[in-house]
């Protein structure tokens, strides 16, 4: 059973700049909830409730949201603001949370690879905290049960415009198993779209097993004996794919990059518009304009 998860946050979000400067991107909102909180709730309503978030020393203002904060609650229960102190102290009992400092290349595979050495010999999961997944059956949970089925790492898969291709990993694809689910070979990471080996695009959600932590340790010794590139994730689950299993999971729901200035806007908008209260004036407003 998965029943822990890392999340990376120690990146710079230089693509939502100046925006992200003093504000990490992880903490933007969408809706009335931060796009972190949106992850970890994914994670609780997924079963998994042991979370690491690896982090930096710019992002303190992740840790102060999910930390308790006493004083805070007191007021607003003297304010007779009950339910708004109960909103304030559930944030700090939604998980166990941990925080690591990245240390290590540049690369995606370095925070995983750090959460790795503190999660033990275990399969967990990874999300990225700038993907917004809506969804009846949440993102994690369908990764989680594709896990289950298969006992081998598991790809978060979306289909995609072949012409998109360049902006992906691309999974190849040898055996389709039905229900979304697939047996894939490899990865091809942003191939030209003439040579995209599928119309699947690997997208943020891994269920990450120890073979690939032990591709992300090689690559990582390979780095320091050469340090040149990036150690990437996709590369490891792509070498581990060469001799072992490794399966893809297409999501049912729509996913959001809120990674880039339009694709941050569009989740704005679908999260408000699907708000019980605040959607059905939104679209009041929309219409007299």
């Amino acid at each position: 059973m998965v029943h822990k998860a890392v999340i990376p946050v120690a990146g710079l979000g230089t693509r939502l700049l100046p925006l992200t400067k003093a504000l990490p991107k992880e903490m933007l909102p969408i809706g009335d909830k931060p796009v972190l909180e949106h992850t970890i709730r994914e994670l609780v309503d997924s079963g998994i409730d042991e979370i690491t978030i690896v982090t930096s020393a710019r992002k303190d203002l992740v840790q102060r949201h999910f930390a308790p904060d006493g004083d805070l609650e007191r007021e607003l229960r003297a304010a007779g603001k009950d339910e708004l102190a109960e909103a304030v102290a559930e944030l700090s009992s939604l998980a166990h949370i941990t925080y690591l400092y990245q240390n290590g290349p540049y690369g995606n595979g370095t925070p995983v690879l750090n959460a790795a050495r503190v999660i033990g010999d275990e399969p967990f999961m990874v999300l990225w905290a700038d993907d917004v997944f809506v969804a009846e059956v949440p993102r994690a949970k369908q990764l989680k049960a594709a896990y289950e089925a298969s006992g081998a790492p598991v790809l978060a898969l979306m289909p995609m415009a072949v012409e998109d291709a360049s902006r992906y990993g691309v999974p190849v694809v040898e055996e389709d198993l039905g229900g979304g689910r697939m047996r894939i070979s490899g990865l091809v990471e942003k191939p030209r779209p003439e040579e995209a080996p599928s119309h699947f695009a690997a997208i943020g959600g891994y269920v990450v097993t120890p073979g690939v932590v032990a591709e992300l340790e090689a690559a990582t010794r390979r780095w320091y004996d050469n340090p040149e590139g990036e150690v990437y994730l996709t590369d490891a689950l792509h070498r581990h794919a060469a001799a072992n299993p490794v399966y893809g999971q297409v999501i049912d729901g729509t996913w959001y990059d809120t990674g880039s200035p339009l694709n941050y806007l569009k989740a704005q908008f679908a999260a408000a518009l699907a708000h019980p209260v605040y959607g059905p004036e939104l679209r009041k407003l929309a219409l007299e304009s």
